[in-house]
């Protein structure tokens, strides 16, 4: 790993200045909050970019290390592995297996509280399995439409609001759930298995206490969690619900992609344990491969082939419109019909060819490929494409501030912190820090690159860091970047934004003012109890012995 630069005489120059204040602006979606329907905050940070190049603030090194990676992060190598999780997950998420899981828990049992625990149990356990963006993409729906052809009141915010934070919580425990893990991983050269380890305790206490903490104190009125849950059998939801309750399964094309994602993590395992040795035996340093994962862009699963025999994904849970509306209903449906007797006008005179054009012929591959692969075309239809340029625009972004001194004073400022407040005080203060500084993929980049000058400064000046505060800083970061996506706004991650996209499309909206009334008190108790629990971990696994970063081998 290159030896980082711990200059900070370049701050006081304009091009410094400028180059901060690009970055809060780009990546606290706090600042400057998103439009409610679109995701104009994922094009700031690649605005930001090109405004520094246009300024001459960044240039030619910065965009080369954000793209091509470096002191031990390879964005491009992390963002493919991610794309191919992704489309595996998704793969499984279309194939109508959580969707089946969960309506099978919905029968195990009418009564309010255990159906309200079997499903946090339930989504709890499938996040960790498969990360929490299919969790997401299928069970916001599922439990949106539930809550509403039920007598669950508000509309169903004891449910929703517990499944977002439980399938980010369970997200810190595997590295492939999400792609602030695979940033941190990559950044100190912690193997999967070890990362899991250090991880898994503090997640599961915090789980376990913080669902009577939602039973009984945040969501303890009936109007949340009836005692017991009946389902509305009026004729206009009878439709959507036997859909809901006797879901698509393609078995086959489930256990297919279960056993692939089981298998490429298990290899990806195995592919770094082999590097890690022979990197030890030539006694050089590793150069990691791996990368932040960013949430896949607000769409829903949507089928696109009338064949019952192959079916691309479940489809999406809309109640039937109410009786109130029946007036409404039948004038649409004159109108319709008078627009099919038009448009069945205008097809019977002879119409001239279309000429063919380079939009034509994409229209025609792609209904080609619908009907041909409809499963892997809706999937690869839903991949996170178009975040990618926003994970690499980060990059360069936090590299503009490593070479303009900001990176550095961030550094010197935490050194004084940790010297001041000591293992108890890294692991409080980057947790604060980690939760509430923004998105958490751009502050899981940043706060990287300052532990890593932190880690330099010691070099420096020969006063090595203890192996307990050490690590006690990492994983503090990884608890509070995971449980940040449920903290005080939707822009606290991507995973936020399209969690209230789903909701808005199933008619739950919801404001700003009330996410953050009913997060913060969910987020207090998550990240005391996470924090308390690694705090009692450091102390027990980790020493006073002075950290050393040894080649070829993560600690």
């Amino acid at each position: 790993m290159e030896n980082l630069s711990t200059d900070t005489s370049q701050i006081r120059e304009w091009q410094s200045i400028i180059t901060i204040i690009a970055f809060f602006l780009a990546s606290n979606g706090r600042l400057l909050p998103p439009h409610p329907r679109t995701h104009q905050h994922d094009h700031r940070p690649l605005i930001a970019d090109l405004f520094l190049l246009a300024t001459l603030s960044i240039g030619r090194p910065e965009v080369r290390n954000g793209i091509l990676g470096a002191n031990g992060i390879d964005p491009i190598d992390v963002m493919v592995f991610f794309i191919t999780l992704a489309y595996i997950a998704l793969s499984l998420d279309a194939s109508g297996m959580i969707r089946y899981l969960a309506c099978r828990v919905l029968r195990a049992s009418k009564s309010g509280r255990r159906l309200y625990f079997y499903l946090y149990g339930f989504f709890f356990a499938l996040t960790t399995c498969i990360g929490n963006d299919p969790i997401i993409l299928s069970g916001t729906p599922f439990l949106a439409y539930i809550t509403r052809v039920s007598n669950i009141e508000h509309p169903g915010a004891a449910w929703i609001y517990s499944q977002f934070a439980i399938a980010n919580i369970a997200s810190a425990i595997l590295v492939s759930s999400n792609p602030t893990n695979l940033v941190l991983t990559a950044a100190f050269g912690i193997r999967f298995i070890d990362y899991t380890a250090n991880i898994i305790v503090p997640v599961l206490f915090t789980v376990v206490l913080l669902f009577p903490f939602l039973l009984f104190v945040v969501f303890r009125d009936r109007r949340f969690i009836p005692r017991t849950i009946e389902m509305q059998k009026l004729e206009h939801h009878e439709g959507g619900l036997r859909e809901v309750l006797n879901p698509y399964l393609d078995k086959k094309s489930a256990i297919f992609a279960a056993l692939v994602m089981a298998a490429t993590l298990v290899t990806r395992r195995r592919e770094r344990e082999q590097e890690e040795l022979r990197n030890e035996k030539s006694e050089q340093l590793p150069r990691r491969r791996q990368a932040p994962v960013v949430s896949p862009s607000s769409t829903e699963v949507e089928p696109s082939s009338d064949n019952d025999e192959i079916r691309p994904a479940p489809t999406p849970l809309v109640p039937q419109p109410s009786s109130d509306d029946d007036e409404k209903s039948s004038a649409d449906t004159d109108l319709e019909r008078q627009i099919s007797h038009q448009l069945q006008l205008r097809h019977s005179r002879p119409q001239p060819p279309e000429p063919t054009t380079l939009a034509s012929l994409l229209r025609d591959a792609q209904a080609w490929s619908r009907a041909t692969f409809p499963t892997a075309t809706t999937v690869l239809s839903l991949l996170p494409f178009p975040l990618v340029p926003f994970a690499f625009a980060m990059f360069v972004l936090v590299e503009a501030l490593v070479t303009k001194g900001w990176v550095p004073v961030f550094a010197y400022g935490w050194h004084h912190w940790v010297n001041k407040t000591g293992t108890v005080g890294a692991i409080g203060g980057m947790g604060f820090v980690s939760v509430f500084s923004g998105t958490n993929i751009g502050t899981t980049i940043l706060l990287c690159r300052i532990l890593q000058t932190w880690r330099q400064l010691h070099l420096d000046v020969g006063t090595p860091i203890s192996d307990r505060t050490f690590w006690g800083a990492v994983y503090s970061m990884a608890v509070g970047v995971n449980y940040g996506a449920f903290s005080s706004a939707f822009s606290a991650s991507l995973a936020g934004l399209l969690w209230r996209d789903i909701l808005a499309k199933k008619g739950v909206w919801l404001r700003r003012t009330e996410f953050l009334r009913a997060n913060v008190p969910i987020i207090s108790v998550a990240m005391a109890v996470g924090l308390a629990v690694l705090v009692g971990e450091i102390y027990l696994v980790r020493g006073e012995q002075p950290y050393v970063l040894r080649e070829g081998v993560s600690e």
